[in-house]
């Protein structure tokens, strides 16, 4: 039986002498590669909304406060608490923040980031956990349960930062016959978004935390002696906390496995110009009640970090490093935690603390996030937790209680020189203002990146036919939370 004909090929040349293409050809065009880039650039999903309600434009409102109890400091102030109610809680891996609609914003479908009052830094009414109460102003923060947390509306993410924390109710300091040893329990420190609200800070391994029982430090739920014996921290007193953290530059190259101890660290004492995050934001406006937030999905607990708190006896126990094979255990070099109490420096209780920037960082992915996205809300937050009536007010700054008293941190505002440089010193209260000014630039940036995808025109809301991401809805979906 004869051997079936082969079809006979043109060569390259020949073909595209044609001008032709063939898919089959073995050397890759030189072109493609860039035509993949494009294609993968990373935007936020984008979804088809109904058009505003009227309301939708007006100013966003905070919680709806309710007299709860009021208690006597050591001082001899009445603190009026209060129940929130009428707002979501950032719980089941899913992050709020409030938003308006905005005719100036027509590609995002008119909506955009917005604050309501009050207009400062504060412990957050949504970040917290149930049975948290707050005054008015959210700077004093309490409970009649066990162990809550609660976590500012701000967080750091480079450079040197300080904020203080005051014992309103808790370890008495003089104890008359009949008294209890405490009116509660409080610990204070930082926490990233990961960690748990209904546990204390320092539980997990998001989170490093001093305990007032003997001024210990606690991280993965493992309490050290930090203070010296006898040394506890009752009502009055006031705790000072300083973070340093180094620039995201150099972060950005630990987390994606780029750095070189030997180069990196002499080039970090170098001025550079600052690099803007690649910040993409998935996001989707909701209703709840009288109110509108943007839902996004939240960052949730790594398996790398939950073995670190409880390690197996079998495994290979690599202590976390700056250039571990794991991301997530991944730690910052010359970052840090300083303790103060009554403006007197304790000492250092952590240093190399555990990065946070993506991949060391990913959402939920049960819930639909996408990996490896930094949404701008990944730091490390100032946080409290409270326990069976124990009590603390929080200073942000800038005139606190016991200002550090090192001449290099007498100067607060940051005003001469880098901002983020670590020798400089800053009161974390102004990072309230520098997220405003960030989240206005990502709305703008997110409006013109849509405002292109549509061609470099602004598009008809109304119409039905329109090329989006994702799916939607005729009406924006309306948010249930249990109490």
């Amino acid at each position: 039986m004869g051997r079936e004909k082969r079809t006979k090929k043109d060569s390259l040349k020949k073909r595209e002498s044609k001008g032709g293409t063939d898919s089959s050809r073995a050397t890759p065009d030189p072109k493609q590669p860039k035509q993949k880039e494009a294609e993968q650039e990373l935007a936020p999903i984008r979804y088809k909304l109904a058009q505003p309600k009227p309301t939708d434009f007006e100013l966003s409102r905070g919680p709806v406060f309710t007299a709860h109890h009021d208690v006597q400091d050591s001082e001899g102030r009445t603190i009026e608490f209060v129940e929130t109610s009428d707002h979501v809680y950032n719980k089941k891996s899913f992050h709020y923040t409030h938003c308006i609609a905005d005719p100036a914003f027509p590609s995002m479908f008119y909506y955009r980031n917005t604050e309501p009052a009050p207009f400062s830094a504060h412990m957050s009414f949504e970040d917290a956990a149930s049975h948290v109460y707050f005054d008015r102003d959210g700077s004093h923060v309490t409970s009649d349960k066990g162990f809550r947390m609660s976590r500012a509306n701000i967080s750091v993410r480079e450079g040197r930062w300080y904020w203080e924390c005051k014992v309103t109710r808790g370890i008495l300091k003089q104890r008359n016959e009949g008294d209890p040893e405490s009116h509660g329990h409080v610990r204070m420190g930082f926490a990233r978004r990961e960690a748990s609200l209904d546990a204390p800070v320092g539980f997990d391994a998001y989170s490093y935390g001093i305990r007032d029982v003997a001024g210990q430090k606690v991280h993965m739920s493992r309490p050290k002696d930090f203070f010296p014996f006898g040394e506890d921290i009752k009502e009055g007193d006031v705790i000072g906390l300083e973070i340093q953290l180094p620039s995201e530059r150099l972060h950005r190259k630990i987390v994606q496995g780029h750095y070189n101890p030997a180069i990196d660290l002499a080039d970090e004492e170098t001025e550079h110009t600052p690099e803007a995050p690649n910040i993409i934001r998935d996001r989707i406006p909701i209703r709840f009640k009288a109110h509108i937030y943007f839902e996004k999905i939240d960052y949730h607990t790594t398996k790398e970090l939950e073995d670190l708190m409880n390690p197996s006896p079998t495994g290979h126990n690599e202590e976390p490093n700056s250039n571990h094979l794991l991301p997530a255990l991944r730690t910052l070099p010359n970052s840090c935690i300083k303790v103060y109490k009554n403006g007197v420096l304790m000492g250092t209780p952590w240093t190399d603390l555990l990065a946070f920037l993506p991949p060391a960082s990913r959402p939920a992915q049960q819930t639909g996030g996408r990996e490896a996205l930094d949404d701008g809300t990944l730091g490390y937050y100032p946080a409290v937790s409270v326990f069976r009536g124990g009590a603390v007010e929080v200073n942000f700054g800038p005139n606190f209680w016991y200002p550090p008293s090192e001449p290099e941190d007498t100067e607060m505002d940051g005003v001469d020189g880098p901002q983020n440089r670590p020798g400089k010193l800053r009161a974390v209260g102004e990072r309230y203002y520098e997220q405003i000014v960030e989240d206005i630039v990502y709305d703008i940036v997110d409006e013109v990146g849509f405002w292109m995808q549509d061609g470099g025109k602004v598009i008809d809301r109304s119409a039905r036919d329109e090329r989006v991401v994702a799916p939607g809805s005729d009406e924006i979906k309306e948010l249930v939370q249990d109490d």
